[in-house]
């Protein structure tokens, strides 16, 4: 049997490097609005086609904190997968909006890698986000530190 590799250890990240991640996804009417309801949100941007049609957008816009959930997810296999704890998340930014049947994509920079001062069985990986949609158009940007487990001191 092979084992799938989900995740990285910290010394799989090099700073500088770019993960073009292989997870993508269509956002559907039915994802939005879910999360919206879920999450009740109900602002009619979101959920009103009749509103949308008079605002600048001329449509719905997709909730922003889903295109965030749904981005992030979409790094897990290559990013946190391994991870004991994401320790941050800073400066996101929503760079475009995001329709209904828009499809998300995503690759991210390896900023820093930091081993643990206290602890020698982990580092800090520090790394940015960039979400795009089917036009190349970055939708999403975001950076965060994910505390990531060292190779020797996993479970393989």
């Amino acid at each position: 049997m092979i084992r799938s590799n989900f995740g990285n250890y910290f010394e799989d990240f090099s700073e500088g490097d770019i993960i073009y991640h292989s997870l993508s996804k269509t956002i559907f009417e039915s994802d939005n609005n879910l999360f919206a309801l879920l999450t009740m949100n109900h602002h009619p941007l979101h959920t009103n086609i009749d509103y949308a049609s008079n605002t600048e957008f001329g449509k719905p816009v997709v909730v922003g904190t889903l295109v965030f959930s749904i981005v992030v997810g979409m790094t897990v296999p290559d990013i946190s997968g391994k991870a004991i704890a994401n320790l941050m998340y800073e400066n996101v930014e929503h760079l475009a909006p995001v329709f209904i049947n828009d499809t998300l994509y995503a690759k991210t920079k390896i900023l820093s890698c930091k081993e643990s001062k206290t602890k020698k069985d982990r580092g800090i990986v520090y790394i940015e986000t960039v979400a795009y949609n089917q036009n190349g158009i970055d939708v999403l940007r975001f950076r965060r530190k994910v505390l990531i487990k060292r190779k020797e001191c996993g479970l393989e």
